[in-house]
């Protein structure tokens, strides 16, 4: 016991007293989720039980990560989704009804500014890469199409880069545009099929994850952010059913619902997918477009 009385701080109670000190105010969200980060928190040391050098080496490694965040580069964001955390969060705040297309994260290289293009447009401004013809129909759980819906799409390029990544070597807004669907909630346009790719192993990150053989690969896939009147928004991406990546998404993406396939035309080294998006009506609270 300390000299006030009170228990002192020891490994069955240490826990519960910083939960105490965070809650002692009028408790919030933020208090109550961090007192149960710290809970487990706790959990994970008390059943590890690390020594003293283990854990200097873990606080390391999270100064590494501070270090190498900035403006321009987010590498806890970055340990957050390859951990499968932003996931999980997606999940948690977006689930849908059966047979509506599920959410998934939207990803570091959506740019709000893309031009609005009519439809049958070549988003592939420098036509470098094997030509991709993509059809959609936009509907709601009911199958009755939606018109005016506004279709944003990107992708990364043959290489597996997107157009700001390489700003120098890709013209801008190169494979990104906006399309408005038709009366029977149909939509087309041109591009280019894309590359899978590895996210950044240049950080502390990547290079951890990349020891223990982690994989750090994504799918070719294409995004899509799908707004309608009284609708939810739909964040989505569709994946390549072909590429052999699908069960190692580095983000935890994919979802059976969201393969597509990528058919080769005959007659020439062309390549065309049409895929259905079912959007869910608004609910009270959702985010509605």
């Amino acid at each position: 016991m300390s000299q006030a009385g009170r228990p002192s701080f020891n490994e069955t109670n240490s826990a519960e007293m910083v939960a105490q000190r965070l809650l002692k105010g009028k408790a919030g969200p933020l208090p109550r989720f961090l007192a149960t980060v710290v809970d487990h928190l706790h959990q994970i040391v008390r059943e590890t039980r690390p020594t003293a050098a283990d854990w200097r080496q873990a606080i390391a490694f999270l100064t590494e990560i501070g270090h190498a965040s900035d403006d321009k580069r987010q590498e806890w964001v970055l340990l957050s989704d390859l951990l499968g955390v932003t996931a999980l969060v997606e999940d948690i705040n977006s689930r849908r009804p059966t047979g509506a297309t599920p959410n998934t994260g939207r990803g570091p290289f959506y740019r709000a500014d893309a031009p609005r293009q009519p439809l049958g447009a070549n988003i592939s401004l420098d036509g470098v890469g094997v030509p991709l013809t993509v059809s959609g129909r936009v509907t709601d759980l009911d199958g009755t199409p939606i018109a005016g819906a506004t279709v944003e799409t990107w992708q990364a390029n043959a290489q597996g880069f997107y157009e700001n990544q390489q700003p120098d070597l890709q013209p801008e807004f190169n494979l990104r545009g906006v399309f408005t669907t038709e009366r029977d909630g149909r939509f087309h346009y041109r591009t280019v099929k894309p590359a899978g790719y590895g996210v950044p192993n240049d950080g502390p990150v990547g290079q951890m994850l990349g020891r223990l053989n982690y994989p750090l690969d994504r799918p070719a896939h294409l995004h899509f952010l799908i707004r309608a009147d009284n609708f939810e928004t739909l964040t989505t991406q569709v994946f390549d059913r072909g590429d052999p990546r699908l069960d190692e998404d580095a983000l935890f993406g994919v979802k059976p619902e969201l393969v597509g396939d990528f058919k080769h035309l005959s007659g020439g080294d062309s390549c065309s997918l049409d895929f259905n998006f079912v959007m869910a009506m608004a609910r009270k609270g959702s985010r509605a477009a």
